[in-house]
């Protein structure tokens, strides 16, 4: 591996800290800077891991000629905004999901990328976990056979989490269950039709005018026979935490478990079987393959409600910040990409508009020309 160092700012401490001592121990990466509105929070975070450039202004942060990348970690509101800024200041960015919350945020984002010749990936947690790793592995030796049919869920009771989350429309935070689903025959999605289904409470509603409690999306594969479903709720609906998805194939079909830390199953034509799902630290420098089973949040009262509620996110954060370093180092595209983050993005937000329209069949953008 190249000795290249790349030196990264990550904006955003709550969720973002969690990738913190894994930039500082790839041996890609110096972790040069933090970024928190919240001065004491900034201090504390430093101090914890010694890291000594800290900003509270973002605008001052994306000065620093210093800076190769930022990693943001802020609320969904500010992704878009504070992408572009990075880009056209000269910076690479990685984001966590979604990619924004517009179609024409994630066109401008695409034109960003083009015009400045700087990389973007938003950091889908799902398709770096062990479990989707597993799955791709079988798909690619050929074990599953013909692809049929993917499907795709997130279930999650926001309720207690900060209040711009209240009443958010179910697929405007759609990534964990779209990005595995387009991900593993490596397709973008051409068309979706969405229906909503049930109702939130009264006073969640009047925040973004959305009513339903579960919004259920069909997803046509552009140049493919495949479609995909996505299923997606945050509110009102009684499950456990859930993010799955299902792989229909001619030769053998995997299914995620129903109830959380059970063991998946896999059908070998109509007989069934449990099977661990092996974790994937060996694809990792060593340095940072400990990160697949343990976090900054494991321990004590210092868990963010994201890694506990998403068990751990399947060991994926360490997955993220290789391909996302690599890829700078390699000169090459990540995965998702600009143009694939954008589509994987926009299932969902159009996905809402179809269900709001009650189901009617609406194409996604052709990023490529952007």
């Amino acid at each position: 591996m190249t000795q290249q160092k790349i030196k990264v700012a990550i904006v955003g401490l709550g969720f973002g800290a969690e990738f913190i001592p894994i930039y500082q121990k790839h041996p890609n990466a110096i972790m040069y800077a933090i970024c928190q509105r919240n001065e004491e929070k900034l201090n504390e975070i430093g101090d914890a891991f010694g890291i000594e450039k800290r900003y509270t202004d973002y605008a001052e942060l994306l000065k620093d000629t210093e800076v190769d990348a930022i990693h943001i970690n802020t609320p969904i509101q500010s992704h878009a905004e504070q992408s572009l800024a990075a880009l056209r200041a000269g910076k690479h960015v990685a984001c966590t999901v979604p990619m924004a919350t517009t179609v024409e945020e994630c066109r401008q984002i695409v034109e960003a990328v083009k015009e400045t010749g700087k990389t973007y990936m938003m950091m889908e947690t799902v398709i770096y976990s062990r479990e989707f790793l597993f799955v791709k592995e079988m798909y690619e030796k050929g074990e599953l056979g013909k692809l049929q049919f993917i499907r795709a869920s997130h279930q999650q009771e926001m309720a207690g989490w900060p209040g711009y989350w209240e009443g958010l429309p179910p697929m405007h935070y759609a990534t964990h269950c779209v990005g595995p689903v387009l991900a593993l025959p490596k397709a973008q999605a051409e068309y979706v039709s969405c229906f909503g289904s049930g109702r939130i409470d009264e006073n969640l509603i009047s925040k973004y005018g959305s009513p339903f409690a579960i919004e259920s999306c069909h997803i046509k594969l552009k140049d493919s026979d495949l479609s995909a479903e996505v299923t997606r709720s945050l509110f009102n609906t009684a499950r456990q935490y859930r993010e799955s998805f299902d792989v229909y194939g001619s030769k053998k079909t995997f299914e995620w478990t129903l109830i959380e830390h059970e063991d998946n199953v896999i059908h070998t034509g109509e007989t069934p079987e449990r099977v661990k799902t092996p974790d994937y630290a060996h694809l990792l420098p060593a340095e940072i393959q400990s990160f697949t089973q343990q976090g900054v949040y494991d321990s004590g009262d210092n868990q963010h409600l994201s890694f506990i509620q998403g068990s751990g996110h399947g060991g994926s954060h360490p997955h993220l910040v290789h391909e996302f370093l690599t890829a700078l180092v390699e000169n090459r595209e990540p995965y998702p990409n600009a143009q694939q983050s954008a589509n994987i993005t926009c299932v969902g937000i159009l996905a809402h508009e179809s269900a709001m329209k009650g189901g009617e069949i609406i194409p996604l953008p052709d990023f490529t020309l952007a």
